[in-house]
């Protein structure tokens, strides 16, 4: 194990960054709130972990909708706005917001930027008396003009359909099969159980309920699936030395990369549907880092859907091709195995926030404070991000013991 001290010590002359606080929301299921009241609360919460002012934030990296940098900044009080940026990746886009705020940090741009997300993830497709529809919802790039103009004539109407190719290569190629997801979703489960916040912790899932949950799209069950929730999660990032002197220290992003299939904007055309957006962006995370997958304690995973969450363990090099299933069902996910992931219970039984819930556990690990479900010893991390079309981002983060 690379320790953190280690890590940092060749880059000379270099503005190391940190998440020096992180907040969330619980997970409802029809808020009586809109998404970004949800992420002022959200920031607000960030900030008082941090032991920050409002007025400490400089920089804001906002969602791809539903609010912007100077609406945030008006309502939080921030007097001097800095800096801005929104990144287009999707579920990805948490994770490469992370990255320009800590670029923003290392080149002077800005001095503490707040990265929030939230949205209506689950009420926006059931709309009912006492229940806000914001007025801007999520900002539609040129993807969903392929979604509109060749997917939806085919019959693919919604995320199952669009990914379920990629999924039904993976189990073609590298033999992955049902009982590898059943084995991925039942270790979420377990994680939830441990999870106050989680909307799934006091369900318990078997085998036998896995395989007998309904088709949704070959070769997705119901259960294959992420939950749909109304959430919001921020984390403040600022320089490593600030961080050191705040509330709660700092955990350190020693890694940041994005990274794209080709074509991004589709999926039937490509000469290789396994060759996903974390395949690079693992590659560039890592360069640099001072660390490898193998000095991973814990992991957050994009686990929109199980085989995706699969391959994605494949393409963060954490095992070999095909070795994702064998990984999940010997017990090396779970609390007290080689590689914990998703301990919260992950976008399958916590609930959905574009993943930056997993950004907030494995600094919660990172910094030896996620009670239960903590893993003992935990110094090094990483959390991918899966976003439209198979865009992928990763952040490794560490701490010094």
């Amino acid at each position: 194990m690379a320790r953190h001290g280690d890590l940092v010590g060749g880059h000379p002359g270099v503005t190391l960054t940190a998440i020096a606080g992180v907040g969330e929301t619980p997970f409802y299921r029809g808020a009586t709130r809109l998404p970004v009241e949800l992420m002022l609360d959200a920031a607000l919460a960030a900030l008082d972990d941090a032991g920050l002012q409002r007025t400490d934030i400089d920089g804001i990296c906002p969602p791809p909708g539903y609010t912007s940098a100077e609406e945030l900044a008006v309502n939080l009080g921030v007097r001097d706005l800095a800096f801005s940026a929104t990144s287009s990746l999707g579920g990805a886009s948490s994770l490469a917001a992370i990255r320009n705020a800590s670029l923003a940090v290392a080149g002077g741009a800005a001095s503490c930027v707040l990265v929030v997300v939230g949205w209506n993830g689950y009420s926006w497709l059931r709309p009912r008396e006492g229940v806000p529809v914001p007025r801007h919802g999520l900002t539609l790039t040129s993807a969903q003009e392929v979604v509109t103009d060749v997917m939806v004539p085919q019959g693919a109407i919604g995320p199952p359909q669009f990914y379920a190719p990629i999924a039904n290569r993976y189990r073609h190629e590298r033999g992955i099969d049902e009982h590898d997801a059943a084995a991925f979703a039942m270790a979420m489960r377990r994680h939830a159980a441990r999870n106050d916040l989680a909307v799934m912790g006091d369900r318990p899932l078997t085998l036998e309920e896995y395989l007998a949950s309904p088709m949704v799209s070959d070769p997705f069950r119901v259960l294959d699936c992420c939950l749909e929730t109304d959430s919001a999660a921020a984390v403040l990032v600022t320089s490593v030395e600030r961080a050191h002197d705040l509330r709660n220290g700092g955990v350190t992003i020693l890694g940041a990369g994005e990274g794209r299939p080709d074509p991004p904007d589709d999926v039937a055309g490509r000469a290789d549907l396994l060759n996903i957006g974390l395949c690079a962006a693992a590659r560039r995370a890592f360069a640099g880092s001072g660390v490898g997958p193998d000095d991973l304690d814990t992991v957050g995973v994009y686990d929109c859907f199980t085989y995706l969450a699969l391959l994605q363990l494949e393409a963060l090099g954490v095992c070999d091709r095909g070795g994702a299933g064998d990984l999940a069902r010997s017990g090396a996910l779970d609390l007290g195995g080689s590689l914990p992931t998703n301990t919260h219970g992950g976008l399958l039984s916590q609930g959905h926030t574009w993943g930056m819930n997993h950004v907030v556990e494995i600094v919660r690990q990172l910094r030896g404070t996620a009670g239960a479900s903590q893993v003992v010893g935990a110094e090094v991390g990483a959390v991918t991000g899966w976003g439209d079309f198979g865009d992928g981002t990763l952040l490794v983060l560490g701490v010094e013991r």
